[in-house]
């Protein structure tokens, strides 16, 4: 009790089938498969391209943000004493 029989598995693969139809499992399968091949290649590569392209950008400060004035009280109301 608790595992998948084999015909099990046959019947989630029919229902899984059923309701996305064969052309799109396939296309979703051979793009998993595109994206592991990438994957793997890029793993395999001495000289990581994209390392070597953001060492070459130049580099640039942000300023920090000025802070806002100090806001001006009203003659008519009074200073706040907590």
């Amino acid at each position: 009790m608790g595992g998948l029989s084999p015909i099990h598995w046959v019947l989630v693969l029919l229902v899984v089938l059923l309701l996305f139809g064969s052309g799109k499992v396939s296309t979703l399968m051979g793009d998993v498969a595109k994206g592991i091949k990438t994957f793997r290649k890029n793993m395999a590569e001495d000289d990581d391209v994209s390392m070597e392209a953001q060492a070459e950008r130049p580099t640039g400060s942000i300023a920090a943000p000025q802070p806002a004035p100090a806001a001006k009280q009203s003659e008519n109301e009074p200073a706040y004493r907590g």
